[in-house]
């Protein structure tokens, strides 16, 4: 399937691994590739996402862990994150909460390390943009063929990520086929 993509959208998964090893993660998620996505060049996916105000910090907060909804959400029930913290770390010392530092390569060569594997969500987005390419007629699997494939599912990651971000998914993808048809 990869023989499909064009320069563009192999550097969108180059990025999401990039992304992936930057924020300590295990696996390359579909927010990644939204990561991967936002770091690349000007092009309809990227543009119709800067349409509604979607940027790569907002994406990577949430990559990351607890986003600021989630922050206020238990805020409001009476969760202080930061009085949890000072115990714990009070406790088990200081950065007790924090990731570990990731292991050195074995294999210096390489930037950054070995394989991070794809989550199931994240190989199903790249197959549906196999199926949108398809669908629009394209030879060649683009950026944002990769963006529709996020949004494919309602109810996956990437579009509960555009959701929470206050972008609905449906009208991104109308967006992404507006400005790819400026594009042509």
């Amino acid at each position: 399937m990869f023989e499909r993509f064009t320069q563009d959208a192999r550097a969108v998964v180059i990025e999401a691994q990039e992304q992936a090893r930057a924020l300590g993660s295990r696996e390359i998620t579909a927010e990644h590739l939204l990561l991967g996505i936002l770091a690349g060049r000007d092009n309809p996916a990227t543009r119709a996402l800067h349409q509604f105000g979607i940027e790569h910090d907002a994406v990577a907060q949430r990559a990351q862990g607890l986003g600021t909804a989630d922050t206020q959400a238990l805020e409001a029930i009476g969760v202080d994150l930061d009085a949890i913290r000072e115990r714990v770390e009070a406790s088990f010392g200081p950065g007790a909460l924090d990731r570990p530092a990731r292991r050195r390569s074995r294999f210096p060569g390489r930037r950054g390390g070995g394989h991070i594997p794809f989550t199931s969500s994240a190989k199903g987005a790249l197959e549906h943009s196999l199926r949108q390419a398809i669908a629009l007629n394209d030879k060649t699997i683009t950026t944002e063929h990769i963006l529709l494939g996020l949004m494919a599912e309602t109810s996956g990651l990437a579009a509960r990520t555009l959701s929470s971000l206050g972008a609905d998914p449906a009208q991104v993808r109308a967006a992404v086929l507006r400005e790819r048809g400026k594009a042509a």
